[in-house]
Parts: C-alpha cells; sequence; structure tokens
C-alpha cells in the first residue's frame, strides 16, 4: 500500500513538469506574445516599442516600430483584425490594424475597483492581456496583496472601443508577479516569474487547476497557446520558447 501510495505521489508530481522545450526565435526584452488562429503566426512585442510577425517555427515574417512606448502585453480580437497592446507607462491599450500595424486607437485604463487603487501608473502596470468572451483580461503586477494600492490580480475591462476603460470585475489568485496569461480550452492560464510557475485556472470555480513547475533560468514575460496545444513564452532575456505540456 505505501509503495501504491509512494507512486501515486511521484505520478502526479511528474505531471506539473513541462517538456520539450526549445528556443524558436531571438526577439530582445520579448515581454508579450499571442497567437493568431487566422494567419497561424505569432505576434510579439518588447519593451522598446516594436512589434514582430512570427511563424510558428520562429522565422520573422514581420517586424514594425511602433514608437516610443514600453509594451508590455498583447492580446487579439480575430473578428475585427485587431491588435491590443499594453503600454505600461500610461496605462493604455494601444488599438492596431492586423495589417499594416497601423494605431488605430489608444484606450485610457481607469485603475480604481470599489474605491481601491487597483492599478498603480508607471511601472508595476499592467503586464499580461488576454481577450475572452469580449473582456479583457488584464494582469496587474505587484507584491502587494489586494485590496491595498497596487494590489496583485487580475482585472476584467469591460471591452468596448471607447476612451477609457472601466474594471468591471477581479480575480485575486493570490500569486505574486503575473507577467503573462492566456486562455485555452476556456481554463485561464497565469504565469508566475517570481514563482516559476505555470497556474492553469477555472474561472467558473475561482479555483486553480493546476500549477506546473517551470525553469529558473528563463525571465517568462508572456504566453500563448496554438491550436495544437503548445505553449510559447516571451522570456525577457531575448528568447521566445516553445513547449509541450505533460498533460
Amino acid at each position: 500500500m505505501k509503495y501504491s501510495f509512494f507512486l501515486l505521489i511521484l505520478f502526479f508530481s511528474f505531471q506539473t513538469l513541462i517538456a520539450k522545450e526549445k528556443v524558436i526565435a531571438k526577439i530582445p526584452e520579448a515581454s508579450g506574445i499571442v497567437y493568431s488562429e487566422n494567419s497561424n503566426t505569432l505576434f510579439v512585442v518588447n519593451d522598446e516599442g516594436t512589434i514582430y510577425e512570427l511563424s510558428l517555427k520562429g522565422e520573422i515574417k514581420r517586424e514594425y516600430k511602433l514608437g516610443t512606448y514600453d509594451l508590455e502585453a498583447i492580446t487579439i480580437d480575430e473578428e475585427k483584425n485587431l491588435l491590443l497592446i499594453a503600454n505600461e507607462e500610461k496605462d493604455e491599450l494601444l488599438v492596431v490594424d492586423i495589417k499594416d500595424f497601423t494605431i488605430l486607437n489608444k484606450i485610457k485604463i481607469k485603475g480604481t475597483y470599489q474605491g481601491n487603487k487597483i492599478i498603480k501608473k508607471g511601472k508595476d502596470g499592467i503586464e499580461g492581456l488576454t481577450l475572452y468572451k469580449n473582456k479583457i483580461y488584464a494582469s496587474n503586477q505587484s507584491n502587494k496583496p489586494y485590496p491595498k494600492e497596487d494590489s496583485s490580480v487580475i482585472v476584467i475591462l469591460d471591452y468596448k472601443m471607447k476612451k477609457k476603460l472601466e474594471i468591471v470585475d477581479i480575480i485575486d489568485h493570490k500569486y505574486k508577479d503575473i507577467a503573462g496569461l492566456t486562455f485555452y480550452k476556456d481554463y485561464l492560464y497565469l504565469i508566475s516569474d517570481d514563482a516559476n510557475l505555470l497556474i492553469k485556472y477555472d474561472i467558473t470555480s475561482k479555483k486553480v487547476v493546476k500549477e506546473y513547475k517551470l525553469s529558473k533560468k528563463y525571465a517568462q514575460e508572456g504566453i500563448t497557446f496554438d491550436k495544437k496545444g503548445r505553449l510559447y513564452i516571451a522570456d525577457d532575456n531575448g528568447q521566445i520558447l516553445k513547449l509541450k505540456i505533460n498533460e
């Protein structure tokens, strides 16, 4: 019985590991990444204000300097052919045309929720973005617990084309330093750079489903899945990683 129990523990431990890690591209200070099913490509942004389009093998198809921006996260609206990019320094979203990377709009983010200051201006602001069922989920990078100022939570924004986005709800996940997030098969995946973890989160039950250990040698800044379930990570050290999760 003790031996069987040990094997069971060992089995679940291995389920938390990630296998088949591969560097597919070199992008300086890569800070955000998103997969487009329409084009079957990846869009990547970096801290220097540049956007890239990559093949799934890591080949750079397009590279364009958007401007002097601190770009920290990116997500995609496939129906409207738009990219939504977080400019951390000004707490705003840049709305960008996928075809030619033209900036169509700049939307400010209102950083308060129920009387609490959630998003601090400047550094330690929005670090991750994902669009899911017409709502924007944004990770607010901080080490301070909710509801104190500059809380480390997932804020949910009302996604409408207007001048200011307001927080309509939060997810108090209890983790620190959430640098990236994405949805895959209706689960929210978070990446904690501080803890070197990939976290699978059920937004319906508001519970963590599973944790996956990541290598300590990387500075994980953004995550996305392709349609085959392969995981891509934007590494602030200047790399794009491709991984396969052991489910």
